[in-house]
């Protein structure tokens, strides 16, 4: 998968001991905010992929994330499917996510950065995102905190198993997920920090 899709971002350098975090689907009250909490604690960066509703709707906690110097990233205005949408819709809908991350985003950075909700985007539609200087960001480790299917216990070990130096890991600070991620999320920083390992924001 990484070899075929070589042009998009799947983890960073083997010789680091740096991991990166990131949380889709924010910003959302009290979720997000336990999430930035917890990062305070070891000094962790991480990186938002935010959807652009859900930044409208709380301004204000998408501007706590940037005043922790953390990154945020596009996730689509909508949530949408890539798949299952016509280019020229999806653009349009990444377009507006852009628009409302500049119209909230009181910082003078800026990161262009996307990731495709689901890891679903057609061909035609990555062109256009990175004709427009945007990385795409995946990851290597998917710690499945929205399926209500697994444990948190199942949670947490698809996390400590597959992480490796240069890790892109994703978790979701949604109402989905925020019962695994609240058990999760304080093992994993603790284990990894114990380890010597720094959490960074992806530039």
């Amino acid at each position: 998968m990484m070899r075929i899709f070589s042009d998009y971002v799947w983890r960073f350098s083997l010789d680091k001991k740096e991991l990166f975090l990131t949380f889709d689907d924010g910003p959302t009250p009290e979720i997000t905010e336990f999430v930035l909490a917890e990062l305070k604690k070891y000094n962790a960066k991480a990186t938002f992929f935010c959807i652009g509703k859900n930044i409208k709707n709380h301004p204000e906690i998408f501007n706590k994330i940037i005043a922790d110097d953390h990154a945020v990233g596009n996730h689509t205005q909508n949530h949408l499917n890539g798949w299952k949408t016509k280019t020229n819709i999806y653009i349009d809908n990444f377009l507006k996510c852009e628009k409302t991350i500049t119209h909230f985003n009181n910082s003078t950075i800026k990161q262009q950065l996307f990731r495709p909700p689901y890891g679903k985007i057609k061909k035609k539609q990555a062109k256009e995102i990175l004709k427009k200087g945007y990385k795409i960001i995946m990851w290597n480790v998917l710690s499945a905190d929205f399926d209500t299917s697994i444990s948190e216990e199942k949670c947490l070990q698809n996390v400590l198993r597959n992480t490796k130096n240069g890790s892109v890991i994703v978790f979701h600070d949604s109402v989905k997920a925020s019962e695994k991620l609240r058990f999760v999320l304080p093992k994993v920083l603790e284990e990894f920090s114990k380890k010597g390992f720094e959490f960074k924001a992806i530039k």
